[in-house]
């Protein structure tokens, strides 16, 4: 009986969850958070360590960290602490400060393991010596100094302790650490019997064994005037001020992975995700990037100019400086300091410690369609059929958790789905694909063989007592895997084989939900931070990553399904740094109002910004019934998203794009039919981000970096260097103003028609189309024959359009491989570099390829060409192609018209010249 009463309540809970938006008071603030509100109380100034023992040691410069005063005898003895820096090729300086091993404290802390990558490491620069100099000023105050790069220098002061670079031949910090002062270091220390370590919260108690441990400290920024970075908020781009002069509500930027139903937007409020990465950019053009791998609680301040006026500390004025505060929980200092000094290279820098981002397979880049949830094998086949029927493209159908066994993962419900490898079948038979979830919720059920294997294996993560920890979510009493253990990671691997996961076929993808992890009876809906992972550690230490350690264990399982030569996808709400080696993201369960279509932009391009490029935003909103115009704009705007994915809760109506009357089913397939179109481009924009980590979605100062009018515009974003969008945020929009930065001129996508950048353009906008634009001196293909998938279009002839600049020149490129294996890695890729000036048109090779294709370049098209020329020499082969007047592009309202090289012939894996005549 007491069990049905808990079921009971249970689902009571879940009803509540499904009705009710974001509670406030369910989650902490910075002054119901004793790490944080400590750490906020501290002055500048207040810092009294000292460098001491300075020297290189195994190629780093190492000192202690010890107090430059005695200690009272009161007090708890502060011991020294370990300072290590390292220099690392590009740029790249490494500062890790813990507690001396030697002095044997309570236990070792915390050191987030499996996010830097091997390669890394043989980066390293043995440093040989350093040089002493005298700080300007100081009273005998010394600073040990070592090169950085060409043009940097790393450097450590002693008194007061303060590490920074800064480009040597200027004299000009570029990122500090301490120069305030707030440094601060809570070591682990034996319990006292009159003292309570005890933390309460909505009637959850954290029991605190190793009591306060937390770690915070100062970084500024020089030559800034705006940050960006660490994920995840629904926010502006650019980060607004959290404490000082003229900020009302001050609540830090907040990192701890959460299942935030109905999040709000311009929040700092901490969700899905956490990326403690921060890029600064200045008027210089130049930006600068500070990461600490810490996967403990964060809250890091954004601090207002004049924040400091009341310490007295003296900074130098010279230049703009943004100053920040980092807290956090638990740990240890392992902080990477990013130079520069351009925002790609600071982009690069990050991606060479934690990873390139995965290549996608061309599928998973087309658009999908999800919903929680398609009911039965009958309702998949007729969504399937609808969009043919409607000539709507698409590649993925997605099911959510009601297609298993009682929310038990790796089965299938006999009633609903019971010819699962079949329905899949029907739909690889039109080449598309089907993506099913799995979450890191086991169901405790003593028939369920999964639960039964992790449970006697001892796999499960422990709660404070060292038992099996139980939390409730969809299936009601679960467990959760240590993904912490690497053997743990391997066993759920291997669960996704054909043999494992029966009724899987090699069409079938994976997708990771609630990995955060939620736990609907968890303080704060969440796993508490007193449970035990491997060897001891506990939540605290590691909750930022548990998510990412499920994803690395997903995508690995996909990759032995496919015995290496098939690459994963693997979609995930949570993440952390480095989770773009596994997979995309999305923004998790954003609502359908027009405030939220409008936070998606600032949202993803902060993802692309720290790694996570593979990311996009539920089209429509999950939440809500979205009215037809905004489900229109969103699909306008989500077809530029790198993910694109239409998906909506249970609650809501049906919502698939032929359910909105004629006119609204044919914007919408306008929409997506624009993100086929340019699949070339899209591919090749992966491809950019999987050897380089440059995003597919950019901001605009990415782009023109010393644009400021740029520098805080999350309205707009670029698509790879060739296209400018900027997306409707509100309801019956008749204008928008779009600013275009640059010299020289965008064509706009849909008719052709020239702009001049550098200046704002009132436009008159309909709900045709959202306003996009092709930069001058760019070259983008496409694929305009419509298909009903990516797959079906391989074999399909190019178009490439041409957007002259000012010197009638332009160049582009373009990236095609088998698109699902990773024979790409051996060469088995077609690269082209299309250039065109003086009337000709070139395209060459980039790097040595060996992929054959048999596709053509049916058009070339030519904005900003003055029409006249009626014909172009094609070589090799001396064969003439007509020159005319043709459509700029298929299937809109109002067909505009370009001059256009028609059906020059030539064979995109070949080089050729095409030379207007």
């Amino acid at each position: 009986m007491k069990m049905k009463q808990v079921a009971f309540l249970f689902l009571i809970f879940l009803a509540s969850q499904t009705v009710h938006s974001w509670k406030k008071d369910e989650f902490r603030t910075c002054d119901q958070t004793p790490f944080c509100k400590r750490a906020r109380f501290r002055k500048p100034g207040a810092c009294t360590l000292i460098a001491h023992d300075v020297s290189i040691s195994d190629g780093d410069l190492t000192a202690k960290l010890i107090p430059k005063a005695p200690h009272d005898q009161d007090q708890d003895q502060i011991k020294p602490l370990t300072l290590s820096v390292s220099v690392y090729q590009d740029g790249i300086m490494r500062l890790k400060i813990d507690e001396d091993p030697s002095l044997d404290p309570p236990k070792k802390r915390f050191q987030v393991a499996d996010v830097v990558i091997s390669e890394f490491e043989t980066k390293k620069l043995w440093l040989q010596s350093a040089s002493t100099e005298k700080i300007n000023g100081d009273d005998g105050g010394l600073s040990s100094v070592v090169y950085l790069s060409d043009g940097y220098e790393a450097v450590l002061r002693h008194d007061p302790f303060e590490v920074y670079v800064r480009e040597k031949a200027a004299n000009r910090r570029v990122v500090s650490l301490n120069s305030h002062g707030l440094f601060d270091f809570e070591q682990l220390r034996v319990k006292k019997e009159d003292e309570d370590w005890e933390e309460r919260f909505r009637g959850h108690t954290d029991t605190r064994p190793y009591g306060p441990q937390s770690i915070s400290f100062d970084v500024s920024f020089y030559g800034s005037d705006f940050v960006y970075g660490i994920p995840e908020h629904a926010s502006s781009f650019a980060l607004k001020p959290t404490r000082g002069p003229g900020v009302e509500e001050s609540e830090p930027f907040r990192l701890f992975n959460l299942d935030v139903f109905e999040y709000l937007h311009d929040s700092p409020f901490g969700i899905y995700g956490s990326i403690p990465f921060m890029v600064s950019h200045g008027k210089s053009g130049q930006s600068s990037g500070f990461f600490w791998l810490n996967a403990a609680e964060m809250q890091i301040d954004v601090l207002a100019k004049g924040w400091d006026a009341e310490g007295g500390i003296l900074m130098p004025t010279e230049q703009s400086r943004i100053d920040t505060f980092w807290m956090s929980e638990a740990g240890i200092v392992d902080t990477f300091f990013f130079v520069g000094p351009g925002p790609k290279d600071v982009v690069k820098q990050y991606v060479s410690v934690t990873g390139l981002p995965a290549m996608p397979q061309l599928f998973s880049t087309g658009y999908h369609q999800c919903r929680w949830n398609y009911r039965d094998e009958e309702d998949v086949e007729n969504v399937d059929s609808k969009f043919d029927e409607h000539d709507i493209p698409y590649d993925v159908l997605w099911l959510d958790i009601e297609h298993t066994d009682g929310k038990r993962y790796f089965t299938w419900d006999k009633m609903l789905f019971p010819h699962p490898e079949e329905m899949q079948r029907k739909l690889a038979a039109k080449g598309r694909h089907m993506v099913t979830i799995v979450d890191p919720h086991i169901k405790r059920d003593e028939s369920f063989h999964l639960h039964k294997d992790a449970s006697q294996r001892g796999y499960y993560v422990k709660d404070a007592t060292g038992k099996d920890y139980d939390g409730w979510c969809w299936p009601g009493s679960s467990s959760y895997p240590d993904m912490l253990n690497p053997e743990i990671r391997s066993w759920w691997a291997e669960k996704f084989s054909y043999d494992n996961y029966v009724g899987s076929t090699p069409s079938l993808y994976i997708w990771n939900d609630m990995n955060e992890p939620s736990v609907f009876n968890g303080p704060e809906v969440t796993m508490p931070r007193d449970a035990l992972h491997l060897g001891g550690v506990e939540h605290r230490e590691l909750h930022n990553a548990y998510g990412y350690y499920f994803h690395m264990a997903t995508a690995e399982g996909l990759l032995k399904r496919g015995d290496g030569k098939d690459r994963p996808f693997v979609l995930s709400r949570a993440f952390f740094a480095g989770s773009q080696r596994y997979g995309a993201v999305w923004t998790g369960d954003n609502s359908a109002d027009w405030d939220q279509l409008r936070v998606s932009v600032p949202m993803v391009l902060t993802l692309g910004l720290t790694g996570m490029t593979f990311s996009g935003a539920d089209v429509g909103g999950f939440f809500g019934n979205p009215e037809p115009e905004l489900l229109v704009r969103w699909y306008q705007l989500g077809a530029y998203y790198p993910f694109f994915r239409g998906h909506a809760h249970h609650d809501t109506k049906r919502r698939e794009p032929w359910l909105f009357g004629e006119r609204n089913t044919a914007l919408m397939r306008d929409a997506i039919r624009i993100r086929y179109t340019l699949l070339p481009y899209f591919y090749t924009l992966f491809r950019e981000a999987n050897v380089s980590g440059v995003p597919v979605v950019r901001p605009l100062w990415m782009e023109f970096p010393s644009d400021e009018a740029a520098f805080s515009n999350d309205e707009a974003f670029m698509v790879g260097n060739s296209l400018l969008v900027q997306g409707i945020y509100t309801a019956r929009a008749k204008h928008a103003s779009v600013y275009l930065p640059g010299k020289e001129s965008w064509y706009d996508l849909r008719t052709g028609t020239a702009y001049k950048g550098g200046k704002v353009h009132k436009l008159e906008v309909s709900e045709e189309s959202i306003p996009a634009f092709q930069r001058a001196g760019t070259i983008v293909p496409r694929k305009d024959r419509f298909r009903r998938s990516s797959t079906q279009m391989v074999h399909d002839p190019y178009t490439l359009v041409i957007a002259l600049n000012s010197s009638q020149a332009a160049e582009g490129e373009l990236y095609i491989d088998d698109g699902k294996s990773y024979d790409f890695k051996h060469g088995a890729y077609i690269h082209r570099r299309f250039v065109f000036s003086n009337g000709h048109l070139t395209s060459s090779p980039v790097g040595n390829s060996r992929f054959l294709s048999d596709c053509i370049i049916e058009r070339v098209i030519l904005l900003g060409f003055t029409p006249g020329a009626k014909t172009a020499l094609v070589e090799p082969g001396n064969q003439k192609a007509e020159i005319e007047l043709g459509p700029l592009r298929f299937g809109g309202q109002h067909a505009a018209v370009a001059v256009t090289i028609r059906k020059p012939g030539v064979r995109v894996a070949e080089d050729w010249k095409i030379k207007i005549l």
